[in-house]
């Protein structure tokens, strides 16, 4: 699955930055490119002065990927899912990121919830190959140690009820990456920025010269086939964009293709019939714990809950029951559509 939920390039990317432009407002327009998490990264600010450099932003990483990275054999997350059931005391990021997941994991009804590990791995999106996909039985007993119940969290004291219990913030820890560094850029005076990490992104804008941020929403062709094409553009002034897809990230074994979400109630992957829901949020860290959640619903199901709620919108691609591709958007997210 890679170093979070977005490993692989254009997995389930649907967001890319359409125009930001140098102006002539007197600030500079600077860039910062890297590779981090399994994915590739980039920033894009506008100042008078290089006031954030590429070293500061990979610190920031590698401190994160520390904390929260399945793919480092000494992150905390590995030590955590090793222990047998002890206290743990975690760090201020693996604090922010489980605490957020807690309201998530509430809010959702249990459909969010970074104890699904064990189901992961389970059908192969986790650190280790698998053979083949796993039988009534494997998914019983894996299901008996999924469950946000089963964690306690009192200040940056964390324990387990169960040895077995693992956790797997992949569902929000790009997400909340994003806005680190967003907040970085912000600590440092920065007020006209794109920070895209694996294709989640978090604006604020406009431009120098008053024009709002353009991003382009990517998703599967209608035509059915693998290639994924730019069919509308959002304006952003500030606020967050992340997108789940399973367009390309699955498996298959013979005929038989799953999806990487994987309900944490049931111990089988989601089969809602969308594809790639795009979630709009004042942070990045609430689009990406949601557009999880989104994933699991029906489409008419996900408008719904969007429009009952001012956190968010959403812009899904499903479907329907001809086997047709088709989409479908949140009343606040038709207002961002040029």
């Amino acid at each position: 699955m890679g170093m979070w939920k977005r490993s692989v390039p254009l997995a389930a990317i649907a967001c890319w930055v359409i125009s930001i432009s140098a102006t002539d407002s007197g600030l500079r327009r600077y860039q910062i490119a890297g590779y981090a998490q399994g994915t590739d990264y980039t920033i894009t600010y506008y100042a008078e002065d290089r006031v954030v450099s590429k070293e500061a932003v990979d610190s920031i990483l590698v401190v994160i990927d520390s904390s929260m990275s399945l793919y480092k054999p000494y992150s905390l997350i590995n030590k955590i899912n090793g222990g047998i059931g002890e206290e743990v005391m975690v760090d201020e990021h693996f604090y922010r990121v489980l605490k957020r997941s807690f309201e998530i994991y509430r809010d959702s009804r249990g459909v969010f919830d970074p104890t699904v590990a064990p189901l992961v791995q389970l059908w192969g999106f986790g650190v280790e190959a698998i053979n083949h996909f796993p039988d009534s039985a494997a998914i019983h007993d894996a299901l008996a140690c999924v469950g946000m119940d089963m964690i306690r969290l009192k200040g940056r004291r964390l324990t387990k009820k169960k040895p077995c219990i693992k956790l797997d913030m992949n569902g929000v820890a790009q997400g909340y990456s994003v806005d680190v560094l967003a907040d970085h850029l912000e600590r440092n005076g920065i007020i006209h920025y794109i920070v895209e990490l694996g294709g989640e992104l978090r604006v604020r804008g406009p431009k120098p010269d008053g024009e709002p941020m353009r991003i382009g929403i990517e998703r599967p062709a209608r035509n059915g086939d693998e290639h994924v094409v730019i069919q509308d553009v959002i304006t952003v002034r500030i606020g967050a964009i992340t997108t789940a897809g399973n367009y390309r990230k699955f498996l298959q074994e013979g005929t038989r293709r799953v999806s990487h979400h994987i309900d944490p109630k049931t111990g089988y992957p989601f089969d809602t019939g969308i594809i790639s829901a795009t979630i709009y949020a004042k942070d990045a860290i609430t689009a990406d714990g949601y557009d999880n959640v989104i994933m699991a619903m029906k489409a008419d199901e996900a408008i719904t809950f969007a429009n009952k709620r001012k956190d968010m919108d959403v812009f899904v691609v499903y479907r329907d029951g001809t086997g047709a591709i088709r989409d479908t958007m949140s009343v606040g997210f038709k207002k961002l559509i040029n």
